[in-house]
């Protein structure tokens, strides 16, 4: 149970997310202590839409390559790709054959609606029977989908109610405010995931508020696609800087808009 005891130590885990075997093979070589994966890298380089429920093949693809690395494996599988609990539970246990440690599973939906919180529970429920060493964090897109105001008390609800289920760790995307954070580790006794923002909560003060883990999620990839397009232009000493693509301009690459 190594990846569940990273999750208890003195400074929150930081997880950085891969998308493809180089990038998780390059961070477990520079000695991150264990990886993940991001699903809108993984989606946008099949050339696929995130959080659409169309990546379980490339997903499962990537967690058989990722095992091969000598640090724990943590999987985002978005909500399941079904809305099924059989059969997101047969997913899951076929990734802990392969040797997954962790896996992400989302109450968001596509077109920005939240699960109703007894089914995604159940959800939880039937994975945790189905792999009960697989450490499952479940996230709750309360305030990823939110907008400028989102609920902490429905937070709250969700996050006790996936506890309750059995998840390991409860990740809230998007939360920032000290408050808000501070509320949500002191309303379960599982770890917290929080997503770092930059400009935002630094390291330091998230290890103060009691966080569990920080996750990078698209950030690397996206930064990555940066790189590539800076350095491209440098080859014939251009300057180019259009800054590091957001989740939209990503999503926006992969699906351009109608003529």
């Amino acid at each position: 149970m190594i990846f569940h005891e990273l999750h208890r130590g003195e400074r929150p885990l930081l997880l950085p997310n891969a998308w493809d075997f180089a990038s998780g093979a390059a961070l477990a070589a520079a000695g991150f202590a264990a990886v993940g994966t991001t699903s809108l890298g993984v989606a946008a380089a099949a050339g696929k839409p995130d959080a659409a429920g169309g990546t379980r093949a490339e997903t499962l693809a990537l967690a058989r390559r990722l095992v091969r690395l000598p640090v724990p494996v943590s999987v985002d599988v978005e909500a399941g790709f079904s809305d099924r609990p059989d059969e997101v539970a047969a997913l899951v246990a076929e990734l802990a054959s392969f040797g997954v440690a962790g896996v992400n599973i989302e109450d968001g939906r596509p077109g920005g609606g939240l699960a109703e919180v007894r089914a995604h529970a159940g959800v939880v429920e039937a994975v945790k029977r189905a792999a009960p060493g697989m450490f499952v964090n479940a996230r709750t897109d309360t305030y990823w989908l939110g907008g400028d105001r989102p609920s902490r008390e429905e937070t709250l609800r969700r996050v006790r109610a996936y506890a309750d289920a059995g998840a390991d760790g409860v990740f809230v995307p998007g939360i920032a405010d000290d408050g808000d954070i501070a509320a949500v580790v002191a309303a379960v006794d599982v770890p917290l995931n929080v997503l770092h923002l930059p400009g935002r909560t630094g390291f330091e003060r998230l290890a103060e508020l009691g966080v569990g883990r920080v996750s990078c999620g698209s950030l690397l990839f996206r930064e990555a696609l940066h790189a590539a397009v800076t350095s491209a232009f440098g080859v014939t000493g251009e300057a180019w800087d259009g800054g590091v693509p957001s989740y939209g301009d990503v999503v926006r690459l992969i699906e351009p808009p109608p003529p």
